[in-house]
């Protein structure tokens, strides 16, 4: 495929996708020295910068790889695909696996390392969550995500904090649906209150091992809902 001047606009992602075309289509196989930026640039009718940017690009999809003095080569000829991509591309329920295993241990850190203030986080949170059942299933699911979120952050650990983040949107679709699909709050509203609320009295006692027991119970038994879906 032969490559020609690009069209002015987006020029950054116009000149990565046609460089990834190239590879992904086999025309430049791995191991191929890929021609210099200036030679780059001339054939696509940009600048330097402009080619540099996009080989960026292609080093973080995985593609090719920069080797000092001696050029930039190909790698693979299928992208990479970066973690949010991979999480939406998940089974719920494996995402869910693993979701357990973060937050049991977020929730027994946070009952050692909670502070004052987010004892008054996790409080309001509760009561936000209470009150959200009155509403509808994604308002009622937006309320739990935000108080298991304040459990996370009463850990104190920005790592934690970050991949439990990630997980959101995903956790939030399938979280939603299954309410939808199994229509668990017809009968009660409120559900899973008890459990939530025994999780915060837990992390504001300090009780690591009660916070812990009581948030793996309850996200099992969730794991166990969706899987029956």
């Amino acid at each position: 495929m032969p490559l020609d001047a690009l069209r002015p606009s987006s020029l950054v992602d116009q000149a990565t996708q046609r460089l990834r075309e190239e590879i992904t289509s086999g025309t430049w196989a791995v191991g191929t020295k890929l021609p210099g930026e200036t030679a780059l640039a001339s054939t696509l009718g940009v600048g330097r910068s402009t080619v540099r940017e996009a080989l960026r690009a292609l080093a973080g999809a995985g593609l090719v790889q920069a080797r000092q003095g001696a050029g930039v080569f190909v790698t693979a000829t299928t992208p990479r695909e970066d973690w949010p991509t991979r999480l939406r591309q998940s089974a719920i329920t494996d995402i869910y696996e693993v979701r357990a295993m973060l937050e049991v241990e977020a929730a027994q850190l946070a009952a050692q390392r909670r502070t004052p203030d987010d004892v008054i986080a996790l409080n309001d949170a509760m009561d936000r969550r209470r009150h959200a059942a009155a509403g509808t299933n994604a308002e009622f699911v937006d309320a739990d995500i935000s108080l298991h979120a304040a459990v996370v952050a009463a850990a104190h650990n920005p790592v934690l904090t970050g991949l439990f983040t990630e997980f959101l949107p995903s956790l939030r679709k399938g979280l939603v649906d299954l309410l939808e699909l199994a229509g668990l709050r017809a009968a009660d509203p409120h559900d899973g209150e008890d459990s939530h609320a025994a999780l915060v009295d837990a992390v504001a006692r300090g009780d690591a091992d009660a916070a812990g027991d009581i948030l793996r119970t309850e996200l099992e038994q969730t794991l166990a809902r969706l899987k029956a879906v």
